[in-house]
């Protein structure tokens, strides 16, 4: 009997074409996510609010094509009070295999920021979470990373343009890094990314890998059926080799760690990563105190996002 190694077969995996489903465009999103009015899980200086309050203090606005989050760049706060208003939106639907396709123009920028569009399943970390766009304080690049329960690590060798930070996905290890990778393209994070008009960040996951990519608003060889927004599906075996590949493994079963995930974006301040490393990025005095009493800081602190397109 010919013996062909497990890593040998995933490498014949291909990428399928996959139809739209869920195209979420300007007030689209209203309906198909709900905002969070939750403390935030990762002890940032927000008070993250309801879609009616978000609305009201403009917070929330859709526009034609545009649909805009961000943070209150007016109010100084108290030390003893509650944080600066932010958004937090999660996706009403779930999904499994599937790709998505983040066309964004703007992203939160900035000293005490942390924003992040990412997947997440129920019972955190039993079905997982993966982020796709994730960075702090505006430092570039930006990080992909999966967060697994116990027994979940990347091969230190495979296929993917980006940097890798770490190969254990497990959230008990490490003060819960990730298996993480970086993009090595330029103008993937923060002011960069913003001057250029932004661009497109998409994500494959099937039960055998989770592959990321990004392309820059303006580089050359952009996939056509990204651009083309009337496009009725996309075709990942065109879009050439990823800035993140994580295969399912010997040492990663990713079916057993990744179940029925919601979209989630949100733009946090300060918290356990952009607060620990405020300093070292370059940010002047105390995260938290910067936050309270600099309001005007944040007014580049915001998405716009022309779509979110899911695709199964």
């Amino acid at each position: 009997m010919l013996f062909v190694p497990l890593f040998a077969l995933l490498g014949l995996v291909r990428a399928a074409t996959y139809k739209l489903q869920d195209n979420y465009v300007g007030s689209n999103f209203l309906t198909g996510f709900t905002h969070q009015a939750i403390a935030d899980p990762t002890h940032g200086r927000v008070t993250y609010v309801n879609q009616q309050t978000a609305l009201a203090k403009n917070l929330t606005y859709a526009n034609g094509n545009h649909f805009v989050m961000r943070a209150d760049d007016t109010t100084t706060l108290t030390a003893s009070g509650p944080g600066r208003n932010s958004v937090r939106i999660q996706s009403v639907k779930t999904y499994t295999t599937h790709v998505v396709v983040f066309d964004v123009r703007h992203m939160p920028q900035g000293c005490a920021t942390w924003p992040a569009a990412w997947e997440v399943g129920a019972n955190w970390p039993t079905n997982g979470e993966i982020d796709i766009i994730e960075g702090v304080n505006g430092i570039s690049p930006n990080a992909g990373t999966l967060h697994t329960s116990p027994g979940c690590t990347m091969p230190s060798s495979r296929t993917q343009t980006g940097t890798i930070g770490s190969n254990d996905c497990n959230t008990a290890d490490n003060g819960n890094e990730g298996c993480g990778v970086t993009v090595n393209k330029a103008n993937n994070y923060g002011a960069a990314f913003n001057n250029n008009g932004g661009g497109f960040y998409a994500m494959e996951r099937t039960s055998q890998f989770i592959k990321l990519w990004f392309w820059a608003r303006n580089e050359g060889g952009i996939p056509s059926d990204l651009s083309n927004d009337s496009a009725s599906s996309v075709d990942t075996d065109n879009w050439g080799t990823p800035w993140a590949y994580f295969p399912t493994s010997s040492s990663c079963n990713l079916a057993s760690h990744m179940g029925p995930q919601n979209i989630v974006i949100n733009l946090t301040l300060c918290g356990d990563w952009a607060g620990a490393v405020f300093g070292q990025d370059g940010c002047p005095g105390d995260c938290v105190s910067y936050v309270n009493n600099n309001p005007t800081s944040f007014q580049q602190a915001y998405w716009d996002f022309a779509a979110v397109r899911t695709y199964v």
